[in-house]
C-alpha cells in the first residue's frame, strides 16, 4: 500500500529547492483570498443589477486589460529581472483589493466602479502572472516541472475549493466587504516573500525596457511552434465554450434554491471545479510518468466538455457539484500536461511571452466565457446554455486535432536549462 501511494500521491520534489518553496508558499497565502474577491464581484455585481448578464458585461470589460497587458507583461517579464517585476505588481494587486473594499464597506454602490477597479487588479495581474510562472523553470531541475506545476496548482486549487465555501458561509455574516478586505490582507503579506527571491534576470544579464516589437516577435515564434499553438488552441475551446460559472448566480438562487443575499448553492457551484482539481491535484504522482502529454491534454478536455453536459443538465445541487468537480479533475490534468508542453517547448527568452499568451488564454478564455454563457443563459436558460457549451467543447476539440494533429505525436522530453539550481540551493 506505501509503495501504491507513493506512486500516485503528489510529487513533493520541487520544494526542496527552498527559491520555488518561497514562491509557492506565497501562492498558498493568497489563494483562499483570491477566491473570496472572485466570488465577492460577480456576487456584487449581481445584486447591484439583478441580471447574469451584467455580469457576463463585467467579465468582458475586464478582458480588454488582461489581453493588453498580458502579451505586453509577457514581453516584460523576458527582458527584466522577473522577482522585482513580482514586488511591483503583487503591490499593485493588493491596493486595488484595498479600493474594492472601501467601495463596498462605503456602499457606492456604483456597478461601473466595480469593473472599473476589477478592470485595474486585471491590468495587474496580467503583468505579475507571467513572471511568476516563467520563473518556475528557473528554479527547479528541468525533470520536476511537472510536479512543479501540478503543486502550484494544487495549492491554487485548494484555495478555490475553501474560499467560495468560505465566502459562502460568511457573507450573511460579515457582509460582502469583509470578503474583499481578507483579499486585501493576504495580498500584502506576500510582498515581503516575493521580495526575498533569488534575482531573476535575463540569462544574459542584460535588462531593457519592453517594447511593442518584443510582442510581435513572441507571437512570430508562436506561428512557428505548432504543439504550442496547439494547446493554446484547445484550452481556449475548452474555456469559452465549456465555462459556465457566470451562470451560477442565478442557477445558484433560482435552479438550487439559495435565499436572494447568497448562500451555500453559491459556494458549492464556485468550490466544485477546485474541489475536483485538487483532488486530482493530491494524486496527480502519476503525471511525472506520462510522457504522451498532448494526448493527455486531448482525453482530459473531451472529459471537461462532457462534464458541463452533465451539470448543465443537472436539477439537484449534489449531482451539479459532481460534475463540475469531475470537469476540474479533467481540468486539472490539462493544466499540468499544458503547462509542462509550454515550459519545455519553450526557450527562456521566449517563455515570458509565451506564459504571456498562456496567461490571456487561461484567464481570458473564462472571462469571454462569462460574456457568451452570461448573454446565452438569459437568452435560453443557464442550464440549456452550460449543456450546449459542453457539447462544443467535444466538437471543437475533434476538429482542432484533426487540424494540428502534431499535439497527438507529442511527447515530454526534459531539457535542461544549464542554469536551474538543484535541491537545497538558493
Amino acid at each position: 500500500m506505501r509503495k501504491v501511494l507513493g506512486r500516485i500521491a503528489i510529487d513533493t520534489r520541487p520544494l526542496k529547492v527552498v527559491a520555488f518553496r518561497r514562491l509557492w508558499l506565497t501562492t498558498v497565502v493568497t489563494a483562499v483570498g483570491s477566491q473570496l474577491t472572485a466570488v465577492a464581484v460577480p456576487k456584487q455585481v449581481y445584486d447591484l443589477t439583478g441580471s447574469s448578464g451584467w455580469v457576463g458585461v463585467s467579465a468582458g470589460v475586464a478582458l480588454v486589460p488582461l489581453l493588453v497587458f498580458g502579451l505586453y507583461g509577457g514581453a516584460i517579464a523576458d527582458v527584466v529581472d522577473r522577482r522585482k517585476l513580482l514586488v511591483v505588481t503583487n503591490t499593485g494587486i493588493a491596493l486595488t483589493s484595498v479600493l474594492l473594499w472601501l467601495q463596498a464597506a462605503f456602499a457606492v454602490d456604483s456597478v461601473w466602479l466595480v469593473i472599473a477597479l476589477l478592470g485595474l487588479q486585471q491590468v495587474f495581474f496580467a503583468a505579475n502572472a507571467p513572471a511568476r510562472t516563467a520563473s518556475v523553470a528557473r528554479l527547479v531541475p528541468a525533470e520536476q516541472l511537472p510536479a512543479a506545476t501540478a503543486l502550484s496548482s494544487t495549492v491554487m486549487m485548494f484555495g478555490g475549493v475553501f474560499g467560495p465555501m468560505l465566502a459562502g458561509a460568511f457573507m450573511p455574516v460579515v457582509g460582502l466587504s469583509t470578503l474583499y478586505l481578507v483579499d486585501a490582507v493576504a495580498l500584502t503579506a506576500t510582498i515581503w516573500a516575493v521580495w526575498k527571491l533569488p534575482p531573476l534576470p535575463p540569462l544574459d544579464g542584460t535588462t531593457r525596457r519592453a517594447g511593442l516589437r518584443d510582442v510581435v516577435d513572441g507571437f512570430r515564434y508562436l506561428a512557428v511552434q505548432k504543439i504550442l499553438l496547439a494547446s493554446f488552441l484547445l484550452d481556449i475551446i475548452a474555456m469559452v465554450f465549456g465555462m459556465p460559472r457566470a451562470l451560477f448566480p442565478e442557477m445558484a438562487e433560482h435552479t438550487f434554491g439559495d435565499p436572494p443575499g447568497g448562500g451555500l448553492a453559491l459556494g458549492w457551484l464556485f468550490a466544485a471545479i477546485p474541489l475536483g482539481a485538487m483532488l486530482c491535484g493530491l494524486t496527480s504522482g502519476w503525471t511525472s510518468r506520462v510522457h504522451r502529454h498532448g494526448v493527455g491534454v486531448v482525453v482530459a478536455i473531451v472529459v471537461w466538455g462532457v462534464a458541463m453536459v452533465g451539470f448543465g443538465l443537472s436539477n439537484a445541487l449534489w449531482l451539479a457539484v459532481v460534475f463540475l468537480a469531475l470537469g476540474g479533475a479533467a481540468d486539472m490534468i490539462s493544466m499540468v500536461f499544458r503547462s509542462s508542453i509550454l515550459q519545455a517547448a519553450a526557450t527562456d527568452e521566449m517563455r515570458g511571452r509565451m506564459q504571456g499568451v498562456f496567461i490571456v488564454v487561461v484567464a481570458g478564455g473564462p472571462r469571454v466565457a462569462d460574456l457568451l454563457h452570461g448573454t446565452t443563459g438569459a437568452l435560453i436558460g443557464p442550464g440549456l446554455a452550460s449543456a450546449l457549451g459542453g457539447v462544443l467543447v467535444v466538437v471543437g476539440t475533434g476538429l482542432a486535432v484533426v487540424a494540428i494533429p502534431a499535439i497527438g505525436r507529442y511527447r515530454f522530453v526534459a531539457k535542461p536549462l544549464g542554469t536551474a539550481p538543484g535541491p537545497g540551493k538558493h
